[in-house]
């Protein structure tokens, strides 16, 4: 064994600090003879797990550590068993989340299993005084290291040599430096020198190792003494499950049976044996697994709300779907439970719960109140240096002006786009390249090279967006745990380390689209009296909804109202022969069509609907035409990998179940290239030719990144088959629930647009009519006051409050009197429009004047008007009597002008109400010959011209590579799409910005019955619009 092991390691994952990235530093540690290795990252166990993989990738025995930091003192621990594992994860986690936290304190408390090297002779004194016992001196080559050697002779306490490495080379010395730039927010010009590690702080090799150390040769040997004290034989299968009210195991199967038959008679009725021999299959496989105190602990979640969609591979189970964990019946819609849980499978299953988006909050608050904060936290999101982010960060280090940044930061993204990253050029000589083609000087190609080599680098923990990790016993003795900005619990990992640490993940996660289902269900209770039941409504077989899904008007529903899908629905069914479509299932399409759209999977859509129009095909292979029989021979579910694998390549289920989890994790890819190698032999073997096996991996590889089991789609699937009965049924009602939940795939006016096209009157934001958010009813839209840009919510809800307990108001003197505003608030209800229906013929600059003097009133008095005050007989004040407070009657001056007035419908809602934004680029239009969008159907084949508002856009690539845009645009009349294909996205992609409007010139074209228009030119309208309240005559309806 080599006579020197580097104990203190720093990597990517010590955030702003290290430079290399885990692969780097194993490769090179390995290059040098190595054959161990520690990793000691700042303050943390960040890329334990990953570590871990890596350095047995590379032959190398992993050594877990950690530099502890506290103000001036510091210590390396490193891990000599699993009770000093424990420990570390402990001290890790008081060091973040305790405020009084004494390193030196801490460490004597916590030492157990832990090998200490440090250099600060005050912690070592009194570490010393506890017990010498795994303590040792740690030398580093520099100007501090004889004193440290002293220090080892005065004690007797061991040296042990370190080169405390934070790059891999000397020269990645000058990425150190900009990452401690950018953390401290400083310049490289003003950046301290004591902010950084040394320059010979490298991951040296023995033989420099030996040149440092000539008067301490046994510093270097010590360091194999340690290293053969360290546990290295990490592996961290045992799976941690959370305990259900620390019920023993027998009980908690007991419970979970008597739950499950219970539920299983609310949702079937009379038990089937089939549903009974499902039940017992899937228990038994929970009670070999040990998971019936999960499935208990997410049942006692889900209850929290009565409007959830368990989604994930946990739909396929029976016991789940009879708990209401999960809604869609696995038998009815054939759902394989082997999916989710199977003896083969070591890794944990996770079970995934949506909630109303604006109840999970309290949902995660009720989990801390009964786990504790003790025994749960949340899953981390590791946030790294993205390549704008980069950009952005080292030129600020550069001390380049703000504009600079921001106008050259815009061109080099867009740009970037076309010149990817080769490898065969060095970042230097990329960035060069990339800067001549943009004609930026110097430091500009300095920068762009460095800014590639930092992206990715780690730089701090965020949340999930839902994980929750609970524990039966104490969290901080598996990982270490920190605190989040919003206060709550938080481990070091992200979601694929705490999965591989063992720990089972429940994601809670907030769902937009089922708070618009619960709040459109509270309105129709409200308006019609009709109770729908969440939990037992099936619109599976509603004719209204299915009419509407295979129309693909489903704006506003779950997920599929995006363009992309709303045209493969029409595509899929508006040309399907009569007879299929009779025969056709529509929730099992829409659960093919929910999976279908992915981005690697775009190639097969096409295919796909052309085989369910009943076209013929000839299978890859005649193993395919048994197993993807549901799909038409195209590989739609990550199931469908399994399948493919066991059946033509003779895969275990293990293995296939592992190349369909390896297929979405990028760090993976050595494995995938293993299992590809695999596949093609076992392919080979039965017989099929390599050009085969060539198209079907490739079709296998469609799967990469991003795809569903299907499970998952039926989930969703279910949750947009209720959307759309909602939409089908009670278009007002939803379509508030929908403008008033946000965040939904297009902007509030788009909304708005399509509202309108369902033929529902919108209705003006009005001081007695309109709530906080927006209400529907019969075929009317009231805007909420939320519209209303910077609107309190505070004067919301005391106009509100006051309203429902007083009446309404009936004019504005009485609404000033009643909620005493703060003027400039007023003000802008005014010009909203708020109060046109009670201000009689008071203007609003009528309104104006009265709110002026009411608050000059409210000045010098300090009081609200007196309640004597009253409109004169002649309208034109406030009374003129004795203490009215006005020395002479307020005019009344003419009401604005209908532009002035559009121009306050922008600027309080964002967008013009009473008419279409591209109404008011009609002088800019006049004499343009352009179809409407209605008639694009008309044209097809042709060029033409059309206007558009652009409503959304969304990146794409081509199948090679190159980058393209899909875009939805609409007129006064329709939306329709447009494909910016990679020749018109390099011309064009500069001016594409949402609600803004376009001219442009393409080709009109069909594709099964879906019009797009493919463009050759655009140009934005970006002259200043000449307001105008004239329609152009196209059908635009208020």
């Amino acid at each position: 064994m080599p006579p020197f092991v580097h104990l203190h390691v720093h990597s990517t994952y010590s955030p702003m600090r290290g430079v290399a990235s885990l692969e780097a530093l194993c490769a090179a540690a390995r290059a040098q003879g190595a054959e161990t290795l520690a990793l000691t990252d700042t303050n943390g166990l960040y890329g334990a797990i990953r570590f871990l993989e890596a350095a047995h990738h590379a032959g190398l025995r992993p050594i877990l550590g950690a530099e502890l930091t506290h103000d001036h003192h510091r210590a390396v621990l490193l891990v000599k068993t699993a009770e000093g594992y424990a420990n570390l994860c402990r001290l890790l986690s008081t060091r973040h989340c305790d405020a009084a936290f004494e390193l030196i304190a801490a460490v004597a408390h916590h030492r157990a299993g832990l090998i200490v090297l440090s250099d600060d002779a005050q912690a070592l004194t009194a570490w010393k005084q506890e017990s010498p016992q795994d303590l040792y001196v740690e030398l580093t080559p520099g100007a501090m290291m004889h004193q440290a050697l002293a220090f080892s002779r005065r004690t007797g306490l061991p040296p042990v040599a370190t080169n405390r490495a934070h790059f891999v080379r000397p020269e990645e010395f000058a990425l150190h430096r900009l990452l401690r730039a950018i953390a401290l927010n400083t310049t490289l010009s003003r950046l301290p020198a004591d902010a950084c590690c040394a320059p010979t702080h490298w991951l040296a090799p023995l033989e420099t190792m030996e040149r440092h150390y000539p008067h301490a040769p046994h510093a270097l040997a010590n360091t194999q003494r340690v290293a053969e004290a360290c546990r290295t034989d990490w592996d961290f299968k045992d799976i941690i499950f959370p305990a259900f009210r620390q019920l023993p195991d027998r009980q908690a199967l007991a419970l979970l049976r008597d739950k499950t038959y219970a539920g299983a008679r609310w949702r079937y009725g009379t038990l089937s044996p089939v549903v009974r021999e499902r039940i017992e299959r899937e228990l038994a496989m929970i009670e070999a697994k040990h998971y019936a105190h999960y499935f208990l602990v997410v049942e006692d979640i889900v209850r929290q709300s009565p409007l959830t969609c368990g989604r994930g591979s946990a739909a396929a189970s029976i016991v789940a779907y009879s708990l209401g964990i999960t809604h869609v019946d696995p038998i009815r819609h054939n759902l394989f439970f082997e999916r989710f849980l199977n003896l083969g499978r070591h890794d944990p299953p996770d079970i995934d719960i949506d909630f109303p988006w604006d109840e999970r909050d309290s949902i995660l608050d009720t989990v801390f109140a009964r786990y504790g904060t003790h025994c749960a936290a949340m899953v981390a999101n590791q946030n790294s240096l993205g390549s704008r982010a980069a950009l952005r960060e080292v030129a600020k280090v550069y001390g380049m002006p703000p504009a600079e940044i921001g106008r050259t930061t815009e061109r080099i993204m867009r740009h970037a786009d076309f010149l990817r990253l080769d490898h065969i050029l060095s970042p230097r000589r990329w960035a060069e390249r990339l800067c001549r083609e943009l004609t930026l000087r110097e430091p500009w190609p300095e920068i762009v090279g460095l800014a590639v080599q930092l992206e990715g680098h780690f730089r701090h923990l965020g949340l999930h967006c839902g994980g929750i990790v609970i524990v039966p016993d104490e969290i901080r003795r598996y990982v270490p745990v920190e605190v989040a900005a919003k206060g709550v619990p938080v481990i070091q990992w992200e979601k694929d380390q705490t999965e591989e640490a063992g720990l089972v993940k429940i994601d809670l996660l907030g769902n937009r689209s089922l708070a618009v289902i619960r709040d459109a269900l509270e309105a129709i209770a409200r308006h019609t009296g009709h109770r729908i039941d969440y939990a037992s409504w099936d619109p599976l077989t509603d004719a209204a909804t299915l009419d509407l899904i295979r129309r693909g008007d489903t704006i506003g529903c779950f997920y599929i109202e995006s363009p992309a899908t709303r045209q493969l629905l029409k595509k899929l069914w508006t040309r399907m022969p009569g007879m299929r479509r009779a025969q056709a299932d529509v929730f099992e399409y829409l659960v093919i069509v929910s999976s279908l759209i992915r981005p690697a999977a775009n190639r097969f859509i096409r295919e796909f609907v052309r085989r369910a129009h009943g076209g013929t095909y000839q299978p890859l292979h005649p193993v395919l035409e048994e197993v993807l029989a549901e799909t038409h021979g195209i590989m739609v579910y990550q199931e469908d990998v399994t399948k493919v694998a066991m059946a033509l390549a003779d895969f275990s289920l293990e293995d296939a179940d592992q190349l369909r989890k390896v297929l979405s994790k990028k760090h993976k890819q050595r494995q995938l290239q293993d299992y590809r190698k695999q596949f093609f032999r076992g392919a080979a073997a039965r017989g099929a030719a390599a050009a085969m096996i060539e198209e079907i991996w490739a079709m296998i590889m469609s799967f990469a990144g991003y795809s569903f089991c299907k499970p998952h789609s039926a989930s969703y699937a279910q949750v947009s088959f209720k959307s759309a009965y909602l939409r089908a049924h009670y278009q007002a009602e939803f379509m508030a629930a929908v403008l008033s939940n946000q965040g939904g795939f297009y902007s509030t006016f788009a909304y708005l647009s399509e509202s309108r096209r369902m033929g529902l009157a919108v209705l003006p934001p009005d001081i007695n009519a309109s709530d906080w958010a927006y209400t529907g009813s019969g075929k009317t839209i009231r805007v909420g006051l939320m519209q209303i840009k910077h609107l309190s919510n505070t004067l919301v809800d005391r106009l509100i409050a006051e309203r429902t307990a007083h009446g309404p108001y009936r004019s504005f003197r009485e609404f000033l009197q009643r909620v005493n505003p703060d003027p400039a608030q007023a003000r802008l209800l005014i010009q909203a429009g708020c109060f046109d229906s009670i201000a009689g013929e008071l203007t609003r600059p009528a309104l104006i004047w009265r709110l002026l003097a009411w608050r000059d009133s409210s000045i010098s008095t300090t009081q609200k008007i007196p309640l004597s005050l009253s409109l004169s007989p002649a309208g034109r004040g406030w009374g003129e009597g004795k203490g009215s407070g006005l020395l002479a009657p307020l005019p009344v001056p003419l009401e604005y002008p209908d532009t002035r007035k559009l121009q306050q419908e922008i600027d309080t809602l964002g967008f013009p109400l009473s008419q279409h934004p591209l109404d008011c680029y009609r002088d800019l239009l006049e004499g343009l010959r352009y179809i409407p969008a209605r008639e694009m159907g008309q044209h097809v084949g042709r060029v033409v011209t059309m206007v558009g508002w652009l409503i959304t856009e969304k990146g794409a690539e081509t199948k090679d590579g190159e980058p393209m845009e899909f875009v939805t645009f609409e007129d006064t009349t329709a939306l329709y799409d447009a494909t910016l294909f990679p020749g018109a996205y390099r011309r064009f992609a500069h001016l594409l910005s949402t609600n803004r409007p376009y001219i442009l010139e393409g080709l009109i074209e069909e594709d099964f019955n879906a019009v797009t228009l493919t463009v050759h030119h655009m140009k934005s309208l970006d002259t200043q619009p000449t307001l105008t309240t004239q329609a152009t005559g196209v059908g635009y309806v208020v």
